[in-house]
């Protein structure tokens, strides 16, 4: 690389070539992160939206890359920001800097097994995976069902994409549909397949060993760091970005389940394999066990279930021998189906009955799945320090790391802290919005405390009277899809079609989010994905209500666990867990509202513990620095004037085509820069309340995945999950996919 290619050089032609403008923060965030690189010493950054945090990365990684041969490796938690990364900041980015460093930056999009069509599968390789043989349905009549309609549609975007990978579909598929073009991990035939040579993945992931910059997502990260599968290329630097995810995800990652009928459908994996006589007995006498025990966290294994788990496992045992091929030859797609679900019962039959000292062991309740065994780590901390941590430098950034004022709790979390961690830094750069002259933080003090029988009429009140002043423009975030939906009924009948109201799981995520930033009037309510990684600029967004703190389940095995263990040290489990899992929601959902420098608006916290409960000091803390009122006439009068002088609306941009390396199918026409939203003008100061917007002019996200996660942890399928969720399975499943969530197959 030349010499006169310094970080500054580099940031200046990157910052100029997406068309923004260099901000302090984003400065020294490149700077921070580069003398992380020099000194090998770990960091965690802090950058609120608008610091241009992925060029303040993205910068020093490349610049890393150049000078030593190995790629940076960036993970993120949503498909949002992968896309951002890889549609946007990298094919600008590369452009920029290309003078500089004497060629064009390079990079690939690399994800699970599951992401990607199987070129085996689609052309008979495989066994369905649902009866009937959906496949030949779909073939021979397009009119057999949505499924195979929807099979058909997928046969016809195989022969025309370049990538095989599904967010690029849109719109997108059912589960069911895509499990008849895709096999996980497990089920590859790898090396032995007879279409290795045209495999989707392969090929992905051979571009990336000689890329520059390689996004993957934290799961798949996670999988490769801790089982040393080498999927990603070997590097120094690792980037994660929205690292208040990591836990979650690598917790999910990690976490199994066992229900009769996953043992069943094994069993019919098997088929004419193996007999399969003694795991189904197994199965029946798991079911009757677990159907006697009550829901919850198990504090042991009771006798009868290490039974009937053991007899589930020495089944297991014997069916992994009798499905052994004799040769290589013989391993054809079936068996390999079959070995990869008896092996999965096997690994979690044993795991319980282990009783590994940090597992939560606990039983659920599903109407269509009957009772499910889950286990999972209490704690993933010594995990992430000896496999995520160790031997290479990671660099830790999101826009909300510093909860009460602190990094103290997050660092805690991913193991940083204590006897033997590794030295590490953390960073505020602060955000270069006036937080206090562009929005409002207001707290409904008025309205009774939130309780367990449903929304109180004087909280639809509430949202009416602040929807009306907003001319729609609303964003409502709600602590459960229950309460999602009936404040969506209930507005709808109250509003009538001139305010139209959306709700999450009417569609997919990113085609109601897409409706919602293209009209003022509507407003979208959801739980979950919505809580963060919406990113809707502009004036289709200036009021976000909050329905209530966002705190954990009470009945949450791992977040009780988890506060009981710190309790018996003597510490404090409802700050350590309850309330720093709100905060963190709480500062997520809040910076859905100010998106760039020219937004304005309101966020509403219909809970009045916000202000009255004794931890409400941590929670404030943890949010943007908002202007702060409980004067519900003032707010009204503010919304009101932001309606009647709001600009246009900023529509959301449409997914891009990729191609086989991920990046955009058109970037390497180096199209000219963009202006980046974040980059406009800073406007006037001005009290937030007589604030009017200055002229200026996405989508799963990360509470979305938190209950994903949770689903799959309760042994939910897809459809099952959907149902349960009120989405479209095809959202489910894309957005599960996308994270490496294993949701459990539904039974054949």
């Amino acid at each position: 690389m030349p010499s006169a290619a310094s970080l500054e050089s580099l940031l200046h032609a990157a910052v100029a070539g997406v068309g923004g403008a260099e901000r302090p923060g984003q400065t020294r965030m490149a700077q921070a992160v580069a003398d992380a690189v020099e000194s090998g010493e770990h960091l965690l950054v802090q950058a609120g939206t608008g610091t241009g945090k992925s060029l303040a990365y993205l910068v020093p990684a490349v610049r890393h890359a150049f000078e030593t041969g190995k790629p940076a490796i960036v993970a993120t938690a949503t498909l949002a920001l992968q896309a951002q990364v890889v549609d946007r900041d990298m094919p600008r980015l590369a452009e920029a800097l290309a003078d500089q460093l004497g060629r064009r930056p390079t990079y690939a999009l690399v994800k699970g097994r599951r992401n990607y069509l199987c070129k085996n599968k689609l052309d008979g390789g495989y066994p369905d995976d649902d009866e009937g043989g959906l496949l030949s349905v779909g073939e021979v009549d397009k009119a057999a069902g949505r499924i195979g309609q929807e099979v058909v549609r997928l046969r016809e975007w195989a022969d025309e994409t370049e990538s095989g990978d599904r967010d690029e579909l849109v719109p997108g598929v059912s589960e069911r549909a895509w499990r008849q073009v895709s096999v996980s991990a497990q089920e590859c035939l790898g090396s032995k397949c007879p279409l290795v040579g045209e495999c989707f993945v392969e090929q992905a992931r051979s571009a990336a060993k000689d890329v520059d910059v390689v996004v993957t997502n934290h799961s798949f990260m996670a999988i490769d760091s801790f089982e040393g599968r080498q999927m990603l290329p070997e590097h120094d630097l690792l980037v994660i970005d929205e690292a208040h995810e990591l836990v979650d995800r690598v917790t999910s990652t990690i976490t199994d389940e066992i229900t009769p009928g996953m043992i069943n459908a094994a069993a019919k994996r098997v088929g004419r394999l193996g007999d399969t006589s003694a795991l189904t007995e197994a199965g029946e006498f798991l079911g009757e066990i677990l159907g006697g025990l009550a829901e919850g966290r198990l504090m042991g294994v009771p006798d009868n279930l290490a039974l009937a788990l053991g007899r589930v496992r020495d089944a297991a045992r014997g069916l992994q021998t009798e499905l052994k091929p004799a040769s290589p030859a013989d391993n054809d797609g079936a068996r390999q189906m079959a070995r990869a679900a008896v092996d999965e019962l096997f690994d979690t039959a044993e795991r319980v009955i282990e009783e590994r000292e940090l597992d939560v062991i606990w039983v659920s309740d599903d109407p269509r799945r009957g009772h499910l065994l889950r286990v999972a780590p209490m704690s993933v901390a010594m995990l992430l320090r000896d496999k995520i941590f160790d031997e290479r430098t990671v660099v830790m950034t999101s826009a909300t790391l510093e909860l009460g004022g602190t990094f103290d709790a997050v660092a805690g979390q991913l193991g940083l802290r204590g006897e033997g961690g590794p030295r590490w830094q953390g960073l505020d750069v602060g955000s270069p919005f006036d937080y206090p002259s562009q929005a409002i933080a207001y707290v409904a003090q008025q309205l009774p405390a939130p309780g367990r029988d449903g929304t109180p009429p004087q909280v639809f009140d509430e949202i009416e009277a602040l929807v009306r002043a907003a001319g729609g423009r609303t964003l409502g975030l709600f602590s459960s899809t229950r309460a999602a939906k009936a404040a969506a009924e209930e507005m709808r009948q109250r509003l009538g079609a001139d305010i139209p109201v959306l709700c999450q799981g009417e569609d997919q995520t990113a085609t109601l989010v897409r409706q919602f930033a293209a009209d003022a009037a509507t407003c979208l309510f959801g739980t979950m994905s919505l809580w963060q990684g919406v990113d809707v600029p502009g004036s289709a967004c200036q009021l976000v209500i909050i329905d209530r703190i966002p705190f954990p389940r009470p009945d949450d095995p791992l977040a009780s666990a988890r506060s009981q263990a710190i309790a018996r040290m003597g510490g404090n489990g409802f700050m350590a867990v309850s309330a720093t899992h709100a905060a963190l929601r709480l500062a997520q959902g809040a910076g859905r509202l100010v998106r760039r420098s020219s937004d304005r608006g309101v966020v509403a916290f219909l809970d009045s513990r916000m202000i009255t409960a004794r931890y409400a000091g941590f929670l404030q803390k943890s949010l943007p620095p908002f202007w702060p009122t409980s004067d519900r006439a003032l707010v009204l009068q503010a919304l009101k004037r932001l309606d009647e002088t709001a600009p246009p609306v900023i529509e959301v941009d449409r997914p891009a085509l990729r191609g086989v390396t991920g990046a955009r199918a058109d970037a390497r026409m180096a199209p000219a820069p963009e202006p980046v939203p974040a980059a406009q003008p800073e406007p006037a100061r001005a009290p937030a309340p007589s604030s009017t917007p200055s002229d200026g002019s996405r989508d799963w996200s990360a509470e979305d995945d938190e209950e994903l996660r949770d689903a799959a942890d309760m042994g939910l399928t897809v459809d099952e999950l959907a149902e349960h969720l009120d989405l479209q399975p095809a959202e489910v499943s894309a957005r599960a996919a996308h994270l490496g969530v294993a949701l459990a197959a539904d039974p054949a």
